[in-house]
């Protein structure tokens, strides 16, 4: 038969069968080439991601009485019914915490019926403690695309501690787009790690990766740390806001409170009403050939959530060819009804890994403008950088090192 078509055609190109997976940075561009992906303003080759495309606000934002439940209605409707005020983004807006915003994406979907997708916050978004959520029309579930979804994308904003200035075009959640059912699951994550090294010492040894639901992670606190190193930070209250296009442009010690390891030598006890950023002990690479997500909410861990923005891009902590010997995790934490201690070494989440559908065209990292490859304890990029945040085993093996 192929020969058959190849005789009438001859000109025709066999095309190969499209493989299952999460879909690299080359089908994204493909699938904006063909109107697959649409925008009300042009899409700059720096939206996409290795594995996802950042998606910006449109010029109208709108404060609303209380979020709503995704349903079998249309958005708009939705929208007039709770709408308290709205907001021309085509100047510079002010988002307050705690109150509940709504915009449509400058983007927008005629997706092929094979191809879905998921959301999640960017990283700066859920380090700044925003929290969005992404919903399409007619759908029952925030941050899920269906399968050949064609319509517009909104994007609910609830800033909890600080102030936010946004404006048309500003990044807040990125978009996953997959086909078939990822590739995922303890034994595929084991064959994984029989083939590639996936956790390092914060000294650059490979070490066992604890693979259960996942990648385990731990926190860490500076056990055996100089009592000098900072091993996390608390949000302050503050009406002073924060502009997301100001990068480096914050004293970060007026917006975060610095713990250091003699702070918390008898463990950090989280208060509900607060948010923190913490990092990993563990150093963790996603090869080019997979993306990595962060469960954010795991029962067996503890009444906390953990790394909201959990998008883990081709090549984080890995490089090209493997030259990176890991990075760690940044994890945004907040407590739900109780105070939680959390003490050093404490397992606080788990990492899943998911096949992309094929290598990326370019991975995570400097060369495309990622910001936390090699990040320590690292903020979000609006503020400048405090004296170096290494995690407490680097320090202490720098110490030793002299």
């Amino acid at each position: 038969m192929e020969k058959r078509v190849q005789e009438l055609f001859p000109h025709a190109e066999s095309r190969k069968p499209r493989k299952d997976g999460i879909l690299p940075a080359q089908e994204i561009h493909e699938l904006v080439n063909n109107g697959k992906i649409r925008s009300r303003a042009e899409i700059s080759g720096d939206q996409i991601q290795p594995a996802s495309i950042d998606l910006r606000l449109g010029d109208r934002a709108y404060r609303l009485r209380a979020s709503f439940l995704p349903g079998e209605s249309l958005i708009d409707p939705k929208i007039r019914e709770l709408a308290l005020e709205q907001i021309d983004l085509r100047e510079p807006a002010i988002l307050k915490p705690d109150h509940v915003y709504i915009a449509r994406a400058m983007e927008y979907l005629a997706l092929p019926p094979d191809v879905a997708g998921k959301a999640n916050p960017k990283s700066t978004t859920g380090r700044l403690d925003i929290f969005t959520r992404l919903l399409t029309e007619v759908q029952p579930a925030f941050e899920t695309v269906p399968q050949g979804y064609a319509g517009d994308l909104y994007i609910e904003i609830f800033p909890r501690t600080f102030p936010v200035i946004v404006r048309a075009g500003t990044k807040l959640s990125q978009l996953r787009f997959f086909r078939g059912v990822p590739e995922r699951g303890d034994e595929n994550l084991r064959r994984l790690a029989d083939r590639k090294e996936l956790v390092y010492e914060n000294g650059g040894s490979p070490c066992d990766p604890r693979i259960e639901g996942g990648l385990r992670m731990s926190i860490d606190l500076g056990v055996g740390a100089p009592k000098e190193t900072v091993v996390a930070y608390k949000a302050k209250k503050t009406d002073e806001p924060i502009d997301l296009s100001r990068h480096g442009g914050y004293d970060a010690d007026e917006f975060w409170q610095t713990y250091r390891a003699e702070d918390v030598a008898r463990g950090l006890v989280l208060d509900p009403r607060e948010f923190y950023l913490l990092v990993s002990k563990e150093r963790v690479a996603v090869p080019p050939e997979y993306a990595a997500e962060m469960e954010s909410y795991d029962p067996s861990i503890g009444e906390f959530t953990v790394h909201y923005a959990g998008f883990f891009d081709p090549g984080f902590g890995y490089g090209v060819k493997g030259e990176i010997k890991g990075t760690n995790a940044v994890l945004e934490v907040r407590a739900h009804e109780v105070p939680v201690l959390l003490e050093d070494g404490r397992e606080i989440g788990r990492l899943v890994y998911h096949k992309m559908a094929e290598r990326p065209e370019k991975v995570y990292g400097l060369a495309i403008g990622s910001s936390y490859q090699q990040q320590g304890l690292a903020l979000s990029k609006q503020f400048r950088k405090p004296a170096p945040a290494q995690p407490a085993a680097e320090s202490m093996a720098r110490t030793q090192d002299g």
